[in-house]
């Protein structure tokens, strides 16, 4: 007799991670390969949502924090070709904060 799996139940929280982990990796590919001025920042930045996206709970205060950071790296970037990259994916981190799970 073949196992059930148990599907787990999405919640809002569960759409929120999948939504900013989508965000942080075209962000990710936004960046230029080469290094440039202020590259630690974001990169450290990266790497510290990175961590925070694995723990399982899910704090809506420290992503909203970690958005705050993205904000005043966007402001300390001198390119304005990359600004402009990183303020789309600024925009794109509020909108997945604001997902919610679809309700029949």
């Amino acid at each position: 007799m073949p196992k059930t799996v148990a599907k787990k139940e999405l919640t809002d929280f569960d759409v929120k991670r999948k939504a900013v982990k989508l965000v942080i990796s075209h962000l990710k590919k936004k960046l230029p390969k080469e290094d440039f001025d202020g590259s630690d920042g974001i990169v450290n930045w990266i790497e510290e949502f990175e961590i925070m996206l694995e723990k399982p709970e899910f704090v809506m205060i420290e992503y909203y924090s970690m958005r705050r950071e993205l904000n005043d790296i966007i402001e300390r970037t001198v390119d304005d070709e990359l600004r402009n990259k990183l303020r789309d994916s600024w925009y794109s981190l509020g909108k997945a904060l604001d997902k919610k799970l679809k309700r029949n």
